[in-house]
């Protein structure tokens, strides 16, 4: 059984990851920690668990194996390295960090501390990724030359429940999320984007604040390929839908898949004339967390994992860069 410490209920997937942790079989919650202690203290209450007044106080504690970091993205650096030097190991949310320096320095940690850390990529490992993936590696699309995905919901959108919106307050603060719908939504259209066309050269961002908050609520990013191929990933918190879309376009086909029907559909050159649903749909293969509770107990490294992590760290640095600058950005170019 590994015993894990929940760090903060700061972002809106704490309470998924608690749902997790109470549900694996072989992973019960001990303790809770929290940066704001009044919510700290709440939830350790709704979890039945003891709260921490300082961090320091529980990762010395013998008793805690592992823990789950949902703090503010700019607080990752400290706690993740904390929690290295610790001996525990980490189940993040995504991004790692905001730069790739902090990132570099926060993987040399769990290295040296040997413990296990997966970070939380969901959509890597579901069925129509798994299925994407295995059409573009074939060869079906022959050479890809676009990749769109969009990610938008509806989180800085008044309503009468939430006149605020749905999302708290906090999420448009810049010194505790580090940035706004790209960095929190547009996460996910950039590292499937990352895994289906590789690392770009450079990319161009431009973010937008409808509502006129701090951080932007609606951001587009290029990444920009050697070969003339472009990924384009868009998020947004002002959609008055939650919407999840992706196509990609190849030079013999291409594949277009929507979350609201859960459909991939394909389209290749001197075929039918009509779109094809792909029904040869792989199994979702485990998730981010399920996979690191296994990488805790035997003893193995989330290799893939964490290496998407660090690229998706480096394409969000360069993307905010590029998007205050007003220019496009190399990765080469990232202070490592």
């Amino acid at each position: 059984m590994v015993r894990v410490a929940i760090l903060s209920y700061w972002h809106v997937h704490a309470k998924d990851y608690a749902r997790m942790a109470a549900e694996h079989p072989q992973t019960e919650i001990a303790a809770l920690w929290d940066e704001n202690p009044q919510r700290g203290r709440q939830k350790a209450e709704e979890l039945g668990v003891p709260f921490f007044e300082a961090l320091p106080e529980l990762l010395a504690n013998p008793d805690i194996d592992a823990v789950i970091v949902v703090t503010p993205t700019t607080q990752h650096r400290e706690v993740l390295i904390a929690a290295a030097a610790a001996g525990k190991h980490i189940f993040t949310e995504k991004v790692v960090a905001t730069t790739t320096k902090a990132c570099n320095e926060i993987l040399a940690a769990v290295e040296t501390a040997g413990i296990k850390l997966v970070v939380s990529l969901p959509r890597l490992y579901t069925g129509f990724t798994q299925a994407a993936q295995r059409l573009i590696q074939g060869g079906d699309l022959g050479t890809v030359t676009t990749v769109r995905i969009r990610l938008a919901h509806n989180g800085a959108l008044p309503t009468d429940a939430s006149p605020n919106g749905s999302l708290p307050a906090h999420f448009f603060d810049p010194l505790e999320s580090g940035g706004g719908a790209m960095i929190d939504l547009g996460c996910h259209p950039m590292y499937l984007a990352r895994l289906f066309l590789g690392l770009p050269e450079r990319v161009s961002a431009g973010y937008g604040s409808i509502m006129g908050r701090q951080v932007e609520d609606s951001a587009v990013t290029i990444m920009h390929y050697a070969n003339g191929a472009l990924g384009i990933v868009e998020a947004g918190f002002v959609n008055s839908y939650s919407q999840f879309n992706i196509e990609v376009q190849g030079t013999e086909g291409s594949l277009l898949y929507d979350r609201s029907d859960n459909k991939l559909l394909m389209r290749k050159s001197g075929g039918p004339a009509l779109w094809q649903e792909v029904t040869e749909m792989p199994e979702a293969v485990p998730t981010a967390f399920e996979m690191w509770v296994s990488h805790i107990q035997q003893g193995t490294t989330a290799t893939e994992n964490i290496a998407l992590a660090r690229d998706l760290t480096r394409l969000m640095e360069a993307s905010n860069l590029s998007a205050q600058s007003g220019a496009a950005y190399r990765l080469s170019d990232l202070s490592e």
